[in-house]
């Protein structure tokens, strides 16, 4: 027999046997010795930890409980005690969310770096703001930065949607994944002072003053990045976006962040010198209605012609010149997008290599460039694991001819498999199997054999067929998988999430971490210059 020391809302000492009892047990006996007239108005704390009925299926010893542990009961109205639940619950879900996130991120970011055979129709990779493909250090390198944009492009989308919290939550995983990187190779990209500043950002929305000396050291360290990556005077950015000025929203964010920390450190001039130069640069980032009318009038929408402007320094013959340029490149992506796709679903039929990697395309293009038939020099390839002069060996050896028997192996697996599946299809339609199996082999159409099956259908046979729970057949030997082919291995995937992160940099371009909404901006520069003023009329007065 054990003891529980109870304090709250009753206090004394209740003997139990803890392997024995529940915590809706422990409650209702709590409830009645506290007089309480329903026992869901009685909460349980127990090391800090409000206890949950759950199921009912785990006993106190398995939550932890031990001889002589002190609970705390307090007691709650009803409506109160189910909006704390419910809050548990909304924190809960959150915090699985927060996981899953993470998880999609770094199983995304792993197979898209390190060659593996994409399971999607797309393929994820590193360019710079020229959209050109970059090689960015290691594979691990490569993984930690693709899993830190692929973080911060959502949390983007978080804070778009005001979920200020879950925000910082994946900005702050963002970040970690960035550390896992050489930092020399972080020296040459801005990702990560913006995701810094980004960072700060939350904690302002947040209005959450316990941030306060994080914030200025992150900022620090967000000035200098940009610095080194944008030059001071903002040529090296300039020169890569062709004389357009993207940098000026992200620049006015920054020094709007570095006047509100100097205000909470006492430091008013300082502060001051930073919100009058934000105060500017917002000014230049307001769009005059004429301009934007002008370029409306050629066809745009309203937020394209606005980002067009607010982009080029206002100027409207640069800004119409910058949207057909975004709709040539928006034009090649879609192109680019085909072929990749394309691509992928050719690699799929070469299958994978030993170590399940994919046929390194560039090596194929190389090959088929000297001459040699694309399947064959794919399967070389795909045998000495993308080795090319290995791959090149196997192709000029006079017995390769055993690339071709092995492609022909391939093939015909591929094949049954196509047929396997259509005629799971079609008994899945209702139609007798062993017929399906007759009618799909003699190698008709889907149009053709649908219409033999469908003229010789028996609806009240098929259902007898169906009922007896008996699915032995002549198909029963052609189980699609075991025939080998060339799928990727079998994995655990949160398709739904992974899909939610794809979506997210699939939407992003060269400009979108330049492409903020500054409304937000202004009003906190004209509340921070207010204070300030406020502070210089209360010493005013003072001295008087």
């Amino acid at each position: 027999m054990a003891k529980l020391r109870i304090a709250g809302t009753w206090v004394g000492v209740i003997d139990l046997e803890l392997e024995n009892w529940t915590v809706a047990m422990l409650r209702e006996e709590v409830a009645k010795r506290s007089n309480a007239q329903r026992p869901d108005s009685i909460n349980l704390i127990s090391a800090g930890k409000v206890l949950k009925d759950g199921d009912g299926s785990q006993n106190l010893t398995q939550l932890g409980i031990r001889n002589n542990a002190k609970i705390l009961a307090t007691r709650v109205s009803v409506d109160e005690g189910k909006s704390l639940e419910q809050e548990l619950m909304a924190e809960e879900e959150r915090s699985r969310r927060l996981a899953r996130v993470k998880a999609a991120a770094t199983a995304l970011s792993k197979r898209h770096v390190d060659g593996s055979l994409p399971i999607e129709d797309f393929n994820i990779e590193l360019e710079n703001q020229g959209g050109q493909k970059v090689q960015l250090g290691t594979e691990t390198d490569q993984r930690a930065v693709m899993m830190g944009l692929m973080l911060h492009e959502n949390a983007k989308n978080l804070l778009t949607r005001q979920l200020y919290k879950d925000a910082l939550e994946v900005l702050t995983m963002g970040e970690e994944a960035f550390s896992l990187c050489d930092p020399k190779v972080l020296e040459f990209i801005d990702n990560v002072p913006i995701l810094q500043i980004d960072m700060v950002w939350c904690y302002f929305l947040l209005r959450d003053i316990s941030w306060l000396s994080v914030a200025g050291i992150r900022l620090e360290k967000a000035r200098e990045g940009l610095e080194r990556c944008h030059g001071k005077d903002f040529s090296r950015v300039r020169l890569l976006q062709a004389g357009c000025q993207p940098e000026l929203a992200l620049h006015m964010r920054l020094e709007l962040l570095e006047g509100v920390v100097a205000y909470h450190n006492g430091q008013l001039d300082k502060s001051k010198k930073a919100l009058t130069s934000a105060q500017a640069k917002f000014s230049q980032l307001q769009v005059p209605d004429e301009a934007l009318s002008h370029v409306m009038s050629m066809g745009f929408k309203e937020r394209d012609a606005r980002r067009a402007l607010r982009l080029n320094n206002q100027d409207i013959r640069r800004a119409v010149d910058f949207l057909f340029e975004e709709k040539t490149k928006r034009k090649q992506k879609r192109e680019d997008d085909i072929r990749h796709r394309t691509e992928i679903m050719e690699l799929k039929q070469y299958g994978v290599t030993p170590l399940k990697k994919a046929v390194n395309v560039e090596k194929l293009k190389e090959l088929v460039a000297i001459g040699f038939e694309k399947e064959l020099a794919a399967e070389a390839l795909r045998r000495n694991e993308n080795d090319f002069q290995k791959a090149l060996d196997d192709l000029t050896n006079p017995g390769c001819s055993a690339i071709q028997i092995d492609i022909e192996s391939r093939k015909r697996k591929r094949e049954q498999r196509a047929v396997n599946a259509r005629i799971e299809e079609l008994v899945s339609m209702g139609f007798d199997r062993s017929r399906v199996v007759v009618v799909v082999q003699a190698g008709e159409t889907m149009e053709q054999t649908m219409s033999r099956l469908l003229s010789e259908f028996d609806p009240l046979q098929a259902f007898e067929a169906n009922s007896s729970g008996n699915p032995a057949s002549e198909a029963s030997n052609l189980n699609p998988d075991s025939v080998e082919g060339p799928s990727t291995a079998d994995e655990e995937r949160d398709v739904e999430m992974e899909d939610e992160l794809a979506r997210d940099i699939g939407k992003a371009d060269a400009l979108s971490d330049y492409d903020i909404e500054v409304t937000k901006e202004g009003e906190a520069i004209q509340e921070y210059l207010a204070l300030l003023a406020s502070t210089d009329s209360k010493d005013a007065l003072s001295s008087c």
